[in-house]
């Protein structure tokens, strides 16, 4: 063999080696069932996870399941996640409370959402409704104030969760339209819900995908939105920032995350098989059909969001004085 062939063949060797190890980066796939942690019950982070579980399934070749870990504004579930083994079979459906939120909410947080959760796409954002239970005596934002300006304490409002996007907004709310309204945290959207359907507490901040369907039965009242322009589906109802508070644009998202250490190559493969079921017609329908905007964005965007979020979110907390109750 001339020494131009024999180093022929060596080149060879060497591109076919960089390609199967290309390759095997890009097969990644699971070896055993696959868990997804939803550190809140009953919302509209659980509906996205059941709702794409079955096509991650299908493309992964392995059951995924679904499971509930709630309590401590979301930091439980997310705990778990942080702490869990990082080898691609355990993620986190997160969303502000704890990834943005509690570490400016909560005295002491078990983990920190920058440093050991690894983002792998931001799924979906929407602004809040403000929504009001059939029995309230206001049926709008500005009636809701002056009722609430005369009789200081009268009137509360439910959160699905300490630390969440919907306890939060209602704080800086208060603060920003000078009222006093008590806080009662639930355990998820349906308790929050059902008490709210149910005349205990008066109002809440709920993202439109857990309160729609209340609303277009009059159930509840809707009485504005926190985005920056109005809802297409809800076009006569005012934002806050409409009525006089610029401060009011708050936006609720949901994300998927893993533990930390995991492997680039496995952070990859769910943030592209993630994407083409997030943009696929009929899981945008549905998401579109819960008033959520599509996202699907690269872990690099989601980090930097997280980075974002957690600026804005912990400048409201320090603004509003909230603290974890």
């Amino acid at each position: 063999m001339t020494r131009w062939n024999a180093a022929a063949v060596a080149m060879g060797l060497l591109l076919g080696t960089a390609l199967a190890s290309n390759a095997g980066a890009e097969e990644w796939a699971p070896t055993r069932p696959i868990k997804i942690v939803v550190p809140i019950v009953g919302s509209t982070n659980d509906a996205l996870a059941r709702l794409i579980a079955p096509k991650l399934q299908e493309a992964l070749g392995q059951p995924v399941v679904v499971e509930n870990k709630p309590g401590a504004g979301g930091n439980i579930g997310a705990d778990y996640v942080a702490k869990a083994p990082p080898d691609g079979h355990t993620l986190l459906v997160g969303y502000n409370g704890p990834l943005a939120i509690n570490k400016s909410l909560f005295d002491n947080m078990p983990f920190d959402p920058q440093k050991d959760l690894a983002p792998i796409t931001l799924a979906v954002k929407s602004p809040q409704y403000l929504v009001a239970g059939p029995a309230a005596d206001f049926g709008t934002a500005k009636e809701f104030i002056a009722k609430a300006k005369a009789n200081p304490a009268k009137y509360s409002y439910a959160s699905v969760s300490m630390g969440s996007a919907s306890h939060l907004t209602m704080e800086m709310f208060k603060a920003a339209a000078d009222i006093k309204v008590t806080h009662v945290p639930y355990k998820g959207a349906t308790p929050a819900l059902t008490d709210l359907l149910g005349g205990n507490v008066h109002v809440a901040f709920m993202v439109p995908g857990n309160v729609q369907q209340f609303v277009s039965q009059g159930r509840l009242k809707l009485l504005a939105t926190t985005g920056d322009k109005r809802f297409p589906s809800a076009p006569n109802v005012p934002t806050l920032v409409e009525l006089g508070y610029p401060t009011m644009e708050a936006t609720g998202w949901v994300g998927l995350l893993a533990p930390a250490a995991t492997p680039k190559p496995v952070i990859e493969r769910y943030n592209r098989e993630l994407v083409k079921i997030l943009k696929s017609p009929d899981i945008t329908a549905r998401l579109r059909d819960m008033e959520f905007e599509v996202v699907a964005s690269t872990p690099e965007q989601f980090g930097d969001w997280i980075a974002s979020e957690s600026r804005k979110w912990g400048a409201a907390v320090k603004a509003t004085g909230a603290k974890a109750e």
